[in-house]
C-alpha cells in the first residue's frame, strides 16, 4: 500500500517522484476513473521533455524496464484524454434522442455533451481521472497515417508495474475496476494504443 500526501504525491518505494508542474491543471475535486495510455515514443526521457510544453501529460510514467514515475500531482487535473466518446453507444444503452444527436458525426458536439453528464453515464475525463502512461511508439514511426500504426507491445516489466499500479490506485483512492479503460476506448484515438495492457 502506498500514501498520498496532501499535496498529492505519492510515497513508495517503486515509485519515483518527478512532477512537472507543467501539466498540472486546475484542482481535480473526485476522482472517478484511470485511463491507461501509451507515449508514442521511444524513452521515458522522450515523454518528460514533451510534457514540459505543459500541452499534455499524464500522473504517472511506466518505463520499459518497468520504473513507475509519478509526473503530476493526484490532486490536480492533467490534460490526457481529450474528447469524449459517447459511452451510451459503447455500451449500446442510448435513449432514441441521444441515438438521434449521433447520427451527425461530431467529436466535438458529443464531448460538449458527454461532459454534462456524471459518471457512470459518461466516460471519465480529464476533469476526474488518473492518467497512466506507458511508454511505447506506434510503428512504423514514418507511417503518416496515424490509424495505419500499431503500438509496441508492453514489456514484462511495464505489464508487471501497471498491474501493481493500479491495483494501488483502485485500493486507494476507491476506483472501481468498471471504471478503468485504454484510452481509445474513452477518445478518439488509434485502437491499438495500451491494446496488450492488462490490469
Amino acid at each position: 500500500m502506498f500514501l498520498i500526501d496532501m499535496n498529492g504525491k505519492v510515497t513508495h518505494e517503486r515509485i519515483k517522484l518527478n512532477i512537472v508542474m507543467a501539466i498540472e491543471k486546475k484542482p481535480m475535486k473526485k476522482i472517478e476513473g484511470i485511463i491507461v495510455h501509451q507515449t508514442d515514443g521511444s524513452t521515458a526521457k522522450s515523454a518528460l521533455e514533451s510534457y514540459k510544453s505543459g500541452k499534455s501529460g499524464a500522473h504517472f510514467l511506466i518505463d520499459k524496464d518497468g520504473t513507475i514515475y509519478q509526473t503530476a500531482s493526484l490532486i490536480k487535473q492533467t490534460w490526457h484524454v481529450g474528447k469524449l466518446k459517447p459511452r451510451c453507444l459503447v455500451e449500446m444503452r442510448c435513449t432514441p434522442t441521444e441515438l438521434q444527436q449521433l447520427k451527425k458525426f461530431s467529436p466535438s458536439a458529443t464531448h460538449r455533451r458527454e461532459i454534462v453528464k456524471s459518471v457512470p453515464f459518461r466516460f471519465p475525463s480529464n476533469q476526474d481521472s488518473i492518467g497512466i502512461e506507458i511508454v511505447g511508439q506506434a510503428l512504423p514511426a514514418n507511417e503518416p497515417d496515424p490509424d495505419k500504426r500499431t503500438y509496441e507491445k508492453l514489456t514484462e516489466e511495464q505489464s508487471n508495474s501497471l498491474k501493481w499500479l493500479i491495483q494501488e490506485l483502485r485500493f486507494s483512492l476507491k476506483v472501481p475496476l468498471s471504471e478503468i479503460f485504454r484510452h481509445p476506448t474513452v477518445s478518439y484515438k488509434n485502437k491499438t494504443e495500451a491494446a496488450t495492457a492488462s490490469w
